[in-house]
């Protein structure tokens, strides 16, 4: 049986600028075999969009809830949205 695909568009909040979060997060998803990309905010948080196979999906937003050894997460709020057309590999942003 074929594996669904899942796209989420997710917002981490806390300390998650300034300490290699983008980075991290691109390591982390590549390793998944996931594609899309991270990028700071304004507003000091970190926004991120995940898609790939649904279990690999799930399994990165549960690890964003930790991040790398330097941040601190506070929150994490993940909406599932359409899968985007082309995304290619997964890479940093601003």
């Amino acid at each position: 049986m074929a594996e669904t695909g899942k796209t989420a568009l997710v917002r981490i909040l806390g300390r998650v600028q300034g300490v290699s979060f983008r980075v991290w997060t691109r390591d982390e998803a590549r390793k998944l075999g996931l594609v899309g990309w991270v990028r700071n905010e304004a507003d000091g948080s970190v926004a991120a969009l995940i898609s790939g196979p649904e279990d690999a999906v799930t399994l990165m937003l549960e690890r964003l809830h930790d991040g790398p050894p330097a941040a601190w997460v506070s929150k994490v709020v993940a909406e599932f949205v359409e899968p985007p057309e082309h995304v290619g590999d997964f890479r940093i942003t601003k």
